[in-house]
């Protein structure tokens, strides 16, 4: 089969007589198709540099004519303008075109004002949408392109008709935002209204309803470094949305490095916005030691639940088991498969859990990391999307998440830092989940993750033991 694409200024008057004998031929040859584009006058330098650039080819008038490889693959094989095109159906077709000058500068005009009236009409219909502005930073991340399928989905936005998705890279390569463009969009989801890809912070955050921010700064010049270039950005990024977003915009901070820190500058440079709108993600610290806990009882992770993170997302925490339970362990008594069991009054080790169980959560993603060479980015999308489920009515009341909030006199703890806590989540909202034991020890574990959060807050080194991701 042979597939041609026309593409030309809706104006000129020869990609108006390349177009009339493509329909020709199209009628004429059962496996002749053409596709065509026509473009405003106003947008067409931009639109042929574009494609010239992203197929290798050169070429500067219009009409641009190239053939598609159907059967072979590949990008297209370019012919040229008009003359070419006119030349290659004579040679392969025995097909001409005598279309007078009169005829053509007509049906350009007509082509101009069709393409006119299309392009209003679908403003006019984008105007009248009110999408959702779904915000990801860090967007050539591994976490983010696994994280976009699943993002799109009405299980995610169950009230939301229209989805306008804006992926922000700083200082990304456009060609490769373009390819991650092309992909999403390839998916073809139902909510999806568009995709907007942003190398630097010009449009950062306008109208944002949803902000994930994945970005860790990593670079190899040290720790130093790294924590003034992630305060230098986040602080940027509190401004931005601070004056940009929509006020009931929901945050979420994820990722290995720095995570209650970024979302406590992001707390602190936008006022404006409710401190309840902002959670740091606990959650994929609390899926790895659901992992640990059920590969020592021999069960599968989804058997454990109600696991909880205290601390510093990324420094010192600690992994409370009071409320955990665990369904379908193969004890000496065993119920049906809803029947719970604590966790706690199975696993009698107390050494073990005081210990080594803490340990190996530590170790649990750095484990992924070195065997396959990237960040842990299945776990974390999953943590993300646990949160943004919740926070959007997917779970019930009674289900209990790890969250870095911002600190306001509960447990004890120090007001103004962003700590994990256990939450529940109730019609848009979250509530800390004050029904647990905050025994002495505990206490003194969660004084220290403070003391050392608000040593970081002012850029000082910790002086506690590091994790293992920071």
């Amino acid at each position: 089969m042979a597939k041609f694409v026309l593409a030309g200024k809706a104006d000129c008057p020869y990609y108006a007589k390349a177009e009339l004998l493509a329909d020709v031929l199209q009628r004429s040859l059962p496996n002749f198709r053409v596709h065509k584009i026509s473009v405003l006058p106003a947008e067409w330098k931009e639109w042929l540099e574009s494609t010239c650039e992203r197929n290798g080819w050169k070429h500067n008038n219009s009409p641009l004519v190239w053939r598609e490889l159907v059967e072979q693959g590949g990008k297209g094989m370019l012919l040229g303008g008009f003359s070419d095109f006119l030349n290659h159906c004579q040679d392969y077709y025995g097909i001409t075109s005598d279309m007078s000058t009169d005829v053509m500068q007509r049906i350009a005009a007509e082509n101009l004002e069709t393409q006119s009236s299309l392009t209003a009409e679908e403003r006019h219909c984008l105007s009248l949408i009110q999408p959702l502005h779904v915000w990801i930073t860090g967007a050539l991340s591994l976490t983010c392109q696994i994280l976009i399928p699943s993002l799109l989905s009405t299980e995610v936005f169950p009230k939301d008709a229209a989805v306008a998705l804006h992926l922000l890279h700083l200082e990304g390569d456009e060609e490769e935002m373009q390819r991650l463009k092309m992909d999403v969009e390839d998916l073809a989801p139902s909510v999806l209204l568009q995709v907007i890809v942003h190398t630097d912070l010009d449009q950062a955050f306008h109208e944002a309803s949803i902000i994930l921010l994945l970005d860790d700064f990593r670079n190899d010049a040290g720790n130093e470094t790294k924590l003034r270039v992630t305060t230098e950005h986040y602080r940027e990024y509190g401004h931005l949305i601070d004056g940009r977003a929509n006020k009931q915009v929901k945050v979420i901070v994820s990722g290995d490095s720095f995570v209650n820190l970024r979302c406590s500058l992001l707390v602190e440079n936008a006022p404006s916005i409710n401190s309840h709108q902002f959670v740091a993600t606990a959650t994929q610290l609390e899926n790895e030691a659901r992992a640990v806990l059920a590969k020592k009882m021999r069960v599968r992770p989804s058997d454990v639940t109600d696991v909880i993170v205290w601390g510093n997302v990324s420094g010192s925490f600690i992994i409370d088991l009071q409320r955990a339970k665990v369904f379908n362990y193969r004890g000496a008594i065993r119920g049906p498969a809803s029947f719970p069991q604590s966790v706690l009054q199975i696993l009698h080790d107390r050494k073990w859990l005081e210990t080594e169980f803490q340990q190996q959560v530590r170790l649990q993603r750095a484990v992924v990391v070195s065997k396959t060479g990237h960040a842990a980015a299945i776990s974390a999308t999953n943590g993300i999307l646990r949160v943004l489920k919740a926070w959007h009515g997917a779970y019930g009341q009674d289900e209990v998440f790890s969250v870095g909030v911002l600190c306001t006199g509960f447990f004890k703890l120090p007001n103004g830092i962003i700590l994990s806590v256990p939450v529940t989540f109730m019609d848009g909202k979250w509530s800390v989940l004050l029904d647990v034991t905050v025994d002495n020890k505990l206490q003194e574990e969660l004084k220290l993750c403070a003391k050392e959060l608000l040593q970081v807050f002012h850029n000082k080194a910790p002086k506690t033991k590091q994790s293992t991701y920071s």
